[in-house]
C-alpha cells in the first residue's frame, strides 16, 4: 500500500510557513509516502516563482502542480522549464513552456504520475478540451508508472465530478482544485478510483478564500478596484490522504484532511 496526500492551493507566505513546519510531523505521524500539492498561488496569492517552488520542495513537497495562475509572475515562463517537480496544466497550448506531467518515485518505489488539466467553465484561460487530453495522456502516462494522480483545476463542480467518472479505473485519483472550498464527496468509484470535488486550500481561513475579508466584501458592494491582501489568520492545510494498492494502482481508500495550525 501506498499512501499519498494531496493538498489544495497553497495561498502566500502563511501558507509556505505553515506547510515548512508541520509537513515533517504530518509525513511520520500518517505514514505517507508521497506528498503532491498545488502552489498556483503561493506567490502572494498569484502564481509562483522559481525560488518559492524550491523553498516549497524543501519544506517536504514532492511535487508540485499549477492551475490559471500558471503566469502571473513576470519571469516565470523563463523558470518553469527548469524546475524538475513541477508541471503546468497539460491542456494549455503546446507551444508554452514547461512540463506537462511527472512521474515522481516514493521510497517503497512505487512510481506516481501526476498530471493537471484546467477546465473550461467560466476560465478564461485559453486551453484544449480536458477530457479529450486526460483521454489520450492518463494511458500513455500509466505506462510509465504504477498508479496516476489527475488533478481537474476547475471551477464547475459538474465539470469536475464528469471528469472523476470518465476517468473511472483509468486515473488513480482524480481532483479538484481551484475554489479553495474543501469539498465533503470523497468517495472510491466503482472501478477503483479516488475522487475529491475540491481539496481545498492552505492558508488562512479567517479570510474569503485565503484573501482579507474588508477589501473582497467592498469590492462586491460598490465594484471599485481594491488590492486583496493574503488572510494570515486561522492557517490550515486542507487536501485528502489516499491509499493506493501498490498491485493495481487503483485506491483502497480517501480520506478528507485539514490541519488548522
Amino acid at each position: 500500500m501506498t499512501k499519498i496526500l494531496f493538498l489544495g492551493d497553497i495561498v502566500g507566505r502563511p501558507a509556505r510557513v505553515a506547510l515548512a513546519e508541520h509537513l515533517p510531523r504530518i509525513r511520520q505521524e500518517r505514514g505517507l509516502d508521497l506528498i503532491v500539492a498545488n502552489a498556483e498561488n503561493a506567490a502572494g496569492g498569484s502564481g509562483i516563482t522559481g525560488a518559492i517552488a524550491r523553498e516549497l520542495t524543501a519544506a517536504g513537497l514532492d511535487a508540485l502542480t499549477l492551475g490559471d495562475h500558471v503566469w502571473d509572475q513576470r519571469g516565470f515562463d523563463l523558470e518553469i522549464g527548469g524546475i524538475e517537480n513541477l508541471c503546468r496544466p497539460a491542456n494549455l497550448p503546446k507551444s508554452c513552456p514547461g512540463k506537462t506531467q511527472l512521474v515522481v518515485q516514493a521510497d517503497n518505489g512505487f512510481r506516481l504520475g501526476i498530471m493537471t488539466v484546467i477546465g473550461r467553465q467560466y476560465l478564461n484561460l485559453k486551453a484544449d478540451d480536458p477530457f479529450a487530453c486526460a483521454q489520450d495522456a492518463v494511458p500513455e502516462l500509466r505506462k510509465q508508472c504504477d498508479g496516476v494522480l489527475l488533478e481537474i483545476h476547475a471551477e464547475a463542480s459538474s465539470e469536475k465530478i464528469a471528469m472523476g467518472w470518465f476517468m473511472d479505473g483509468a486515473a488513480s485519483i482524480v481532483v479538484g482544485t481551484h475554489t479553495h472550498i474543501l469539498t465533503a464527496d470523497e468517495r472510491v468509484l466503482p472501478r477503483g478510483t479516488a475522487y475529491l470535488s475540491d481539496a481545498g486550500m492552505c492558508g488562512g481561513h479567517q479570510g474569503v478564500i485565503g484573501r482579507q475579508i474588508g477589501p473582497v466584501i467592498g469590492r462586491f458592494l460598490d465594484g471599485m478596484p481594491r488590492k486583496f491582501e493574503i488572510a494570515t489568520e486561522d492557517v490550515r492545510l486542507n487536501g485528502c490522504i489516499v491509499e493506493l494498492d501498490d498491485i493495481t494502482g487503483l485506491a483502497r481508500s480517501i480520506e478528507r484532511f485539514s490541519l488548522q495550525t
